[in-house]
Order: structure tokens, then C-alpha cells, then sequence
């Protein structure tokens, strides 16, 4: 019986066919590369968010959680608490002692739900970073991978009417080739759409729950520092 033997084919196959091997190895190696690479994101994403939420609740005020998110690099609620920690001293240097109305709190509060907002979309933006790219090799690839097997085919039956031949002997070989382009194609968008979706998951749990951190640090906000106003520590 005999083997298939892959490498012999592509040594074969016609220069495209071999181009479009190559974009295909090319479009794999990237994409496994980001796949390591989000699963390790994720993972230490996942461990220092808990660390910090820990920390956090733990923190008799702001000044010392703040010292503890200056520590986690990785984590999407230290980031966006340093930002609205940072926002709230810039507003405490401009307001003086006694001079504070309604209307003015109202605007501080708009003004840190922005600055968090912003900062929500840059780690969300950091860390669904390369994402697009696992889609477009998972669309894309099986077409490149067809492309590839319909230029094979067209050159297998160009070297049918120059033999004047048509049969299975002289056929077989040059359709065989052509189709291992198809079957890598699809095995690089296989992979990558399967990552895609997990990581799209994923990144929309972390989304969810830097949303329900704003929500909880907006509310200690307005319940600690406006209503009763104490002295944060620099």
C-alpha cells in the first residue's frame, strides 16, 4: 500500500501551489504563536485580578489599594482603579475646602465614569489584541487552501492534453497534490477559529467583570469620597 507522503507532494507541486503552502504555514505559526500567547495573558489575567480584588476589599482606603494595584501589571481592575485613583486626586487638587456644591459633584462624577470608561476600552483593547487576526485565519485560509487546489487541478489537466492521456495513472497524481491544499487550509482554520470563539469568550467574562468593578468602585466612590469627603493619603 502506498504512503502519503506529504512533503514529496509539495516538492512536486507547482510553484503557486507551493506559495499558497508556504502563506498557509506562515498564517499557522502566527496564529499558534498568539494562541500561546493569550493563554498565558489569560492566565495571569485571571490570577492577579483575584489577587487585587482581594486586596482591594481589604484595604482600609484608597491610598493603600492603590499601592497594591502599582503591583499587578497584568490585571484589568488594577489598571482601570489606578486611573480613577489618579482622576480622583486630580479633582481634589483643584476643589478647595468648603467650596464644594451639588452641581460640582455631579461633574466630578461624570468626569471619573469617563476616565474609567477610557480605561476599560484600553484593557480591553490590550487584551483582546491579535483576536482579529485568529478570525481572518479562520476565514481565510480554507479559500487560500481551494485556491491552491484549483490551480493544481488546472495544471493536472493541462498535463492531460499535452499527454493526450486520461488516465487515472496520469490524473491521480497532480489531483492528490492539489487537494493537500485544501486539507491544509483547513487544518490551519480549524484550530484558529476554535481559539477564536474560546479566547472571544473569555475576554467577554473579563469585560463583564471589569464592568461590575466600575460599577462597585463608582459606588464606594459616591458613598465614601463625595458624600463624606475624607482626606485620601499620597
Amino acid at each position: 500500500m502506498q504512503q502519503l507522503d506529504i512533503i514529496n507532494m509539495f516538492l512536486k507541486a507547482s510553484l503557486i501551489v507551493k506559495l499558497v503552502m508556504m502563506m498557509l504555514v506562515c498564517f499557522s505559526l502566527t496564529s499558534w504563536f498568539i494562541v500561546f500567547n493569550k493563554f498565558l495573558l489569560y492566565r495571569s489575567t485571571r490570577q492577579e485580578s483575584a489577587e487585587f480584588l482581594d486586596d482591594f476589599w481589604k484595604s482600609r482606603n484608597l491610598a493603600e489599594a492603590y499601592k497594591s494595584a502599582r503591583e499587578s501589571y497584568s490585571c484589568p481592575e488594577a489598571n482601570i482603579f489606578s486611573t480613577g485613583f489618579t482622576e480622583l486626586q486630580k479633582l481634589s487638587r483643584i476643589q478647595k475646602p468648603g467650596e464644594e456644591t451639588l452641581e460640582m459633584r455631579l461633574a466630578n462624577m461624570d468626569n471619573l465614569k469617563r476616565a474609567l470608561d477610557k480605561a476599560q476600552n484600553i484593557e480591553v483593547h490590550r487584551l483582546g489584541k491579535s483576536l482579529a487576526f485568529l478570525a481572518t485565519t479562520g476565514s481565510a485560509t480554507p479559500f487560500i487552501g481551494l485556491f491552491g487546489t484549483v490551480w493544481g487541478i488546472m495544471s493536472s489537466f493541462k498535463d492531460i492534453g499535452m499527454r493526450g492521456s486520461a488516465s487515472l495513472a496520469v490524473v491521480a497524481p497532480g489531483i492528490s497534490e492539489a487537494l493537500v491544499a485544501t486539507a491544509a487550509g483547513l487544518a490551519v482554520a480549524i484550530p484558529a477559529v476554535v481559539f477564536y470563539n474560546h479566547f472571544s469568550n473569555r475576554l467577554e467574562g473579563l469585560e463583564n467583570e471589569m464592568s461590575r468593578f466600575i460599577s462597585d468602585f463608582l459606588n464606594l466612590v459616591e458613598r465614601d469620597i463625595i458624600t463624606r469627603r475624607p482626606e485620601m493619603k499620597r
